[in-house]
């Protein structure tokens, strides 16, 4: 379908994502020229605290976090009994992608790199967007597939869809050159993620490099294991203290941590920390379960909502059991809470995955450790006695046996709030072993339907991506799946 250039942005726009986290502008920011064929003079720097700032709604993605069973639905009950969830990705290129390409292009022309030297150095901020903007795309395949990339931000008439593994094959190829383009000039503002840390940006890239480079182990290990190498061998190391964890921060006011504006500002109630991460925690003795939730009425546990109930089992069950939890401890939950984005728990632990498939000479075991260990600090647990009770109890000990297993549902903790993450972990492994809602036969989905406005712009396009996802006869199924999702 052709369109030109202007009105493919605006058709773009015209729908936000619902699903994965709200992708917003930030008003103060003011609107941008959406003519991609003129680039006028955007503050990079504004672009950039856009595209962080959105992470924040990002991180509470409440459907794939229900998908991964980190969250529970408390009253309407649809989502974690998956109904059809069309979710639409185009607030991510209209929004925080677009952000990222105009601050590539304004660095790059060289009638206006000039003018955004005052914002820092061109290389350091091209580096810092190919970056965050590789974060968002990964963000958006893994959860739908194959979408538009190569020429999406384009904008050129027709936009094709992308296989995911070219997609892959790209993203590690933008995360390498971003981290060795960086040079000594200025480092870029407006960075609410790293305060323009620009060792902290080459440490996130390569600790990102990990993370994809493990998920690939069904479907193309020896990808998987040369991009895992690869990254632990930059001289620029990778995140493996909490002192280094991704975190994005919040002043309070009109920027708050999105847990406490759910819970505490808006005092919604619908979502619940799901039972299948605390009754884990709870039986094998993991003091995260009280930061990652409410204590009960019985302060010795944390009592989660059951998973996938029907709307009438919800209901009564939580009318029956008004001490269920909430998302994050209340003491933990404030308006300035910082919200992680990518731990050194998680490198360790994806590094222990790699480790215990033998594509690296580390010790996975040791490794395995320092990820729980590192997690345990980062949510303020320290007591060591119970944290030694912990690693040796049968459930998580490496010397029983079932080490992918026990890696694997580590990894899942590891990845909380993120549900996105969480469930890319579950679908890249088959771990841990969730169990679908009760009274569903299908199963757990493996990814978003593609919503009808794509359907609307970019039929053709879309309906050849939907035949690929097909199951029982229906395309574009959310139980197909994706390139790096095979049994």
């Amino acid at each position: 379908m052709k369109l030109i250039k202007i009105t493919s942005i605006a058709l773009l726009a015209s729908s936000m994502l619902v699903g994965t986290g709200c992708v917003r502008k930030l008003n103060e920011f003011g609107d941008m020229n959406l003519n991609p064929g003129i680039v006028a003079e955007p503050i990079t720097a504004a672009l950039l605290t856009n595209a962080l700032a959105n992470i924040s709604g990002e991180m509470w993605s409440t459907t794939s976090g229900l998908y991964s069973q980190l969250y529970a639905e408390t009253q309407y009950t649809e989502a974690s009994r998956y109904a059809t969830q069309k979710a639409d990705f185009s607030g991510y290129y209209s929004g925080v992608l677009y952000d990222c390409q105009n601050i590539i292009n304004f660095n790059s022309n060289a009638e206006t790199a000039p003018k955004a030297t005052s914002y820092g150095s061109n290389a350091n901020q091209i580096a810092t967007a190919r970056i965050l903007k590789a974060w968002w795309y990964l963000r958006v395949t893994d959860a739908w597939g194959n979408v538009p990339y190569s020429k999406a931000l384009k904008f050129d008439g027709i936009i094709p869809y992308d296989d995911q593994a070219a997609i892959y094959v790209d993203l590690f190829k933008e995360l390498k050159e971003a981290t060795a383009q960086f040079d000594a000039g200025a480092a870029f503002k407006g960075d609410i993620l790293f305060n323009r840390n620009i060792a902290q940006w080459k440490k996130f890239a390569n600790s990102l490099r990990v993370i994809m480079g493990v998920r690939l182990s069904k479907v193309d290990a020896a990808k998987g294991k040369a991009e895992v190498l690869d990254a632990l061998a930059n001289a620029a190391g990778v995140i493996s203290t909490n002192a280094e964890n991704a975190m994005l921060n919040f002043p309070g006011g009109n920027f708050n941590n999105p847990f406490y504006a759910y819970y505490n500002l808006t005092m919604r109630r619908d979502i619940a920390l799901s039972a299948t991460v605390t009754d884990f925690m709870n039986t094998n003795g993991d003091k995260r379960v009280f930061s990652y939730g409410v204590a009960s009425s019985n302060p010795s546990v944390v009592k989660g909502f059951p998973y996938g109930l029907d709307r009438t089992a919800a209901v009564n069950w939580s009318n029956a059991n008004t001490d269920w939890s909430r998302v994050i401890s209340n003491s933990l939950r404030t308006a300035t809470m910082p919200l992680p984005i990518l731990t050194a728990s998680q490198v360790a632990l994806a590094r222990a995955e790699a480790a215990q498939r033998g594509w690296t000479t580390e010790s996975a075991a040791t490794l395995y450790a320092t990820g729980i260990s590192l997690g345990w600090a980062q949510w303020g647990q320290n007591n060591a006695a119970d944290l030694s009770a912990y690693m040796a109890d049968a459930d998580i000990s490496l010397a029983g046996g079932a080490e992918i297993s026990k890696i694997a549902t580590q990894r899942w903790l590891a990845a909380f709030p993120d549900g996105q993450e969480a469930w890319n972990v579950y679908r890249s492994t088959g771990f841990p072993n969730l169990i679908a809602a009760p009274g569903t036969s299908v199963g757990i989905p493996r990814r978003f339907a593609i919503a009808q406005t794509q359907y609307d712009l970019n039929p053709s396009n879309t309906a050849s991506v939907a035949n690929l996802y097909t199951v029982g006869g229906i395309a574009d199924s959310q139980y197909g799946r994706m390139w790096w999702d095979k049994q």
